[in-house]
């Protein structure tokens, strides 16, 4: 039987720490990462102390002010600048940070950042087909991601051969997915209301800003974005994924792109930006997560006797492990703080955090959303509420995979009362609180771009996502770590073996494909269009 981590809310949760509000640079709980340098150099500028167990650390006085990136109200250093304490007394006495952030966004109506400048605020998201036509070339734009399919550096020529084979194969299936929830994806749609009301919001704050949308996959691409960024004479951006916790498959992808398209544009250079990598500990997502909660809880006959199930989008174990991606530790922390202010509101129920939408026989992270409700149904479990946490739109994965596929596995389980919360969409308190978080990063905005030659070495300012990105990039060059057993099955060391034998072996067939120029691939007329 396989052990899912269930859990009851104890009387020592986040809660505790309630009145202790700590830096906003702590956005990541003190875990342990594989790339630990990003908390030592944090500098906040609105505190001069880290909440630790054993004392305090003050700020350093000669940090070099054009060597500093700035995310929000915190000050990140590179390796020039002292870190406040050694990286051993870090892991040794800074205790987690589990309080929300609050909002200190003032009244900016005659704050001299803003002047005469035009303000525009980029959304980055996934992007959708809104048609059956669109979902295999969207299938194939989503798999010639690097950051989505990762390849060894020899085999990158295979990219998008591998691309086009895998959306082809794939399209079927999805399309089925797309038709039940209406012939498409409403991505777009919901996004592009959520840039509307943070428009508003924004104006009834009095800044004055334009709010654009870029999607990675679909349109309107990122690139489409920008091009109206320029037209429009924006000379202020803040660069605003939906994602609220980071990932490297995720907002690191769109990041990436972001960075690639500013480095060969001169106008964009020049532009002073900002960018807003993670946001799962704002107080007002935080609120408005736990206000559908509590309002979804209310339609069982038994509150109090339902089980709380966050799913999250997976993403490769490796990535976390072999290429420090701080997702998985954001999306703990992000379910600690949520339930601490269910806690607040005498809410007590048992939850459990899954991951779901894992593709390929690679191993993804654990545990799994289907294998969880299975186990739920063993237990005895009754009563289930599926909170989908890493989504703020509703889309294919909450629509059909939560609401259709897992809803069917939990009735199939035992599980008799089932519900869902729904996204977030455009719930006021969330929009505010986007807004907020967009006005406080205003100060900082283009504060690193100091010339043309610092610009184009780095989308700056980007803080922790430029070292992550890095650090992702210097792990690629890896191959990941031998498994010493070789084991059949659905072990994690089956699972790796397994995955890897079925890559080589489409690595292998596709190189035959590529220098051979036959096969089926070439019958079906696929790989000719990359000769």
């Amino acid at each position: 039987m396989m052990n899912f981590p269930i859990r009851a809310p104890s009387s020592t949760s986040s809660s505790s720490c309630s009145n202790i509000q700590p830096p906003p640079c702590l956005t990541h709980a003190s875990r342990n990462f594989k790339f630990p340098l990003l908390l030592p150099q944090a500098i906040c500028s609105s505190q001069k102390m880290y909440r630790s167990s054993g004392g305090h650390a003050e700020a350093p006085t000669n940090t070099n002010p054009l060597k500093i990136y700035m995310v929000g109200r915190c000050y990140l250093g590179l390796s020039e600048a002292q870190p406040l304490v050694s990286k051993q007394s870090i892991n040794r006495h800074l205790s987690p940070v589990e309080a929300v952030v609050t909002p200190t966004a003032q009244d900016v109506s005659d704050t001299p950042f803003i002047g005469d400048d035009k303000i525009g605020v980029l959304l980055l998201n996934l992007g959708g087909p809104e048609t059956l036509e669109d979902v295999q070339p969207f299938l194939f734009n989503l798999f010639a991601d690097p950051d989505i399919i990762r390849l060894p550096r020899l085999f990158s020529f295979l990219q998008k051969p591998l691309a086009q084979f895998v959306s082809v194969a794939r399209a079927p299936k999805s399309k089925e997915g797309y038709a039940s929830i209406g012939g498409g994806s409403p991505l777009r749609r919901m996004t592009d209301a959520q840039a509307e009301e943070l428009r508003k919001s924004l104006w009834a704050k009095n800044v004055p800003a334009n709010v654009y949308v870029g999607m990675r996959y679909w349109h309107p691409f990122t690139e489409e974005a920008i091009e109206q960024i320029k037209r429009d004479g924006i000379t202020k951006l803040v660069v605003l994924p939906l994602y609220p916790q980071f990932s490297i498959s995720t907002s690191g992808s769109s990041l990436r792109l972001l960075e690639s398209i500013f480095r060969e544009d001169e106008y964009l250079v020049n532009m002073q930006h900002t960018v807003i990598p993670s946001w799962y500990q704002r107080e007002g997502y935080i609120t408005a997560m736990v206000n559908l909660i509590e309002k979804e809880l209310k339609d069982f006959d038994s509150p109090n006797e339902v089980m709380i199930f966050f799913s999250a989008h997976g993403v490769p174990l490796a990535y976390v492990e072999e290429a420090g991606d701080p997702y998985k530790a954001e999306m703990e922390e992000c379910v600690d703080l949520i339930i601490g202010e269910l806690q607040k509101r005498n809410i007590t129920n048992e939850y459990t955090l899954a991951y779901q939408s894992r593709v390929g026989p690679v191993e993804w992270l654990k545990p799994y959303t289907d294998d969880t409700i299975v186990e739920l149904g063993k237990r005895g479990v009754k009563s289930l509420l599926a909170v989908p946490i890493s989504f703020v739109s509703e889309h294919i994965e909450t629509l059909e995979e939560i609401d259709v596929e897992y809803k069917e596995l939990a009735l199939k389980s035992g599980i008799q009362k089932w519900g869902r919360v729904p996204a977030l969409g455009c719930e006021p308190t969330f929009i505010s609180d986007l807004a907020d978080a967009v006005i406080e990063s205003l100060p900082y905005v283009g504060a690193m771009a100091v010339s043309n030659l610092e610009a184009r070495q780095s989308l700056v300012p980007l803080g922790s996502v430029e070292e992550l990105l890095a650090a992702y990039d210097s792990q690629r060059k890896e191959l990941p770590p031998l498994v010493l057993v070789w084991e059949w099955g659905w072990t994690k060391s089956a699972e790796t073996w397994n995955g890897r034998a079925a890559m080589l072996a489409v690595l292998l067939l596709l190189f035959l494909e590529v220098t051979t120029g036959q096969g089926f691939l070439h019958q079906w007329g696929i790989l000719p269009l990359f000769r």
